[in-house]
């Protein structure tokens, strides 16, 4: 179900929960409202759409990759960027890593470790931040 896009920088500001397999509702709903926003989104966490759990769905290309639980276990390759966000107004300087390393469970709670780098890389970490309450 497309949720509306919360905008509470107090509720985006906390630390997310971690989420169990009684949140798969969560995953459906954040998958189909990044494809409902996707000329102009490419990745979403679940406190984006009013749910303080750590679930994040990342645009790979065609494929939208949920990601529970998801922890970033090595960066490599700090540059400066500005980010906007479908949450936020505007855009804001942060510190992104060109490759990282994220563990995480799939949508069937399958644990993955898999490294990511560039672009992909950028939007993992934009979303994670989210988990942790950080807002870009």
């Amino acid at each position: 179900m497309i949720k509306p896009i919360n905008r509470d920088t107090t509720f985006l500001s906390q630390k997310a929960i971690k989420a169990n397999k009684s949140d798969q509702q969560v995953v459906t709903n954040l998958l189909d409202t990044l494809k409902f926003h996707k000329d102009h989104c490419v990745g979403m966490a679940a406190n984006m759409i009013g749910v303080n759990k750590r679930i994040i769905v990342v645009q790979m290309g065609p494929l939208a990759v949920p990601m529970i639980n998801p922890i970033i276990t090595k960066k490599v390759a700090a540059f400066t960027t500005k980010e906007g966000c479908l949450s936020l107004l505007g855009e804001r300087p942060t510190t992104r890593y060109k490759q990282i390393e994220v563990t995480y469970l799939d949508q069937k709670f399958i644990p993955h470790k898999q490294q990511f780098s560039d672009w992909i890389a950028q939007i993992i970490q934009h979303e994670v931040d989210h988990c942790e309450g950080i807002l870009i």
